[in-house]
């Protein structure tokens, strides 16, 4: 049981950040990239339902996220694992969006700018994970 609400507060953490950092980006993309780069105007968003839709996606999956790659420090304290596991998580988040722009009329540029979005997102969530272990806020192995 205990093992349970350590990963439950693992994912909580990993969600939270994940979802401010979307919406950090989100903001930044309103107001600065689309904005100056007449290319990337696509990434601008409006405070609609696709806005919410998509915080709660990117909490779901920092939910997700944290859960992982707690697993994954639990079992190997190897850097090169925890890098994959930040990578392969913003990767698919990355490519899902791409997919899912595939058929606009504008140039990938928006959506390689998405792709390194998901993935700096994965970073800070692995660094606040991380935090979180140093401060002793979670356990990373198991008291069994």
């Amino acid at each position: 049981m205990a093992e349970r609400l350590e990963s439950l507060k693992a994912g909580i953490i990993g969600g939270l950040s994940l979802c401010l950092a979307f919406a950090i980006a989100s903001f930044l993309n309103t107001l600065v990239l689309a904005k100056y780069f007449q290319t990337l105007a696509s990434l601008q968003s409006d405070v609609n339902w696709h806005l919410w839709v998509s915080g709660a996606i990117a909490f779901f999956s920092g939910l997700l996220f944290g859960v992982t790659y707690r697993y994954i420090i639990r079992s190997d304290k190897n850097p090169q694992l925890k890098a994959g596991g930040v990578l392969a998580f913003g990767l698919v988040r990355g490519l899902t969006q791409i997919e899912l722009g595939w058929n606009s009329h504008s140039t990938i540029l928006p959506f390689v700018v998405l792709a390194f979005e998901s993935v700096l997102w994965f970073g800070i969530a692995a660094i606040a994970l991380d935090i979180a272990i140093q401060l002793r806020w979670l356990k990373p192995f198991s008291s069994i």
